[in-house]
Parts: C-alpha cells; structure tokens; sequence
C-alpha cells in the first residue's frame, strides 16, 4: 500500500568498539541498488538464518537481534541495535570495483563473531530480497534510532 509507513524503533546503545575496515564492493553496491529501488529512504532486510534484521540507509547499516534485546523509553519500545556499518560521506572510490571504507561500529562484546557471520549471511539475505523485490517491489517504512541509556 503506497503512501503509508509503518515505523520501527530502534535504540543505539553506548558504543563498544568502533573499527575501520573495508567492505567488499560487490556488497556495498548491492545495499545501495537494492536501496535505490525503494521509495522508502530505509531498507529492511530479515537475516533469518540469523534472526537478525539489517536496516540500511544512506548513511548506515543497522543489524538487530530479533529475539535480543528490548527497551523502552517514554513510553516508546523498540530493539537494541548491536552492530552498525557506518559509511563516511567523505569517502571516494575511483570504481566501482574499489572496496569502500566504513566503520563498523560495536554496541554488545560479540559484535566480531556476529560481523563474521554477517559477512556470510547478509550477501544471501540482500540476494533473497532482491528477488523479492523484482516480484513485488520495497515496502515504505520507517526507522527510529534513540539513545539508550542504561538504569535511566
């Protein structure tokens, strides 16, 4: 149904680690296409070999557990965010070849466990909804991002 949201909330704890690295074009080029073809300025993508879900926009990549952790604040509910691919708007590729650089940013101690696995899974999660998507096109939602602040 064109025109209505659903939105999602979703809270960013305090950051962990933060680590720069390189993704692989294949991958960023893939997030951005599949985010292009949207009239969404999100992308929701279920990991279900995971049960994690990746959110992507302009700016980021999201990954939250499904069945993970939960918060609320002011009376607003959403998931804890435990990993993010954060993409510098400063940064140039001189191809489309070229792997980009991107933060990634750690909210949980097994965020390296989890970004290896991502690694696997997400590819064949962005393949599953491409081909989805061919089929029935982008459904418009919404994302919230909130600061959480523990004990408060």
């Amino acid at each position: 149904m064109r025109g209505r949201f659903t939105t999602e909330t979703f809270f960013r704890p305090e950051e962990v680690a933060r680590s720069s690295l390189r993704l692989s074009a294949e991958l960023f080029n893939r997030c951005r296409l599949l985010l292009s073809r949207c009239e969404s300025e999100h992308l929701f993508v279920p990991i279900r070999s995971m049960q994690y879900q990746a959110v992507i926009d302009r700016e980021e990549a999201i990954f939250v557990d499904n069945h993970g952790g939960y918060a609320t604040r002011d009376g607003e509910g959403g998931r804890l965010i435990v990993l993010a691919w954060v993409f510098p708007q400063s940064a140039r590729r001189d191809s489309l070849s070229e792997p980009v650089a991107i933060e990634r940013v750690a909210y949980n101690d097994q965020a390296e466990e989890i970004h290896r696995r991502l690694m696997s899974e997400f590819p064949k999660a962005l393949e599953r909804l491409e081909e989805k998507m061919r089929e029935s096109g982008c459904e418009p939602r919404r994302k919230s991002v909130l600061p959480f602040q523990r004990g408060g």
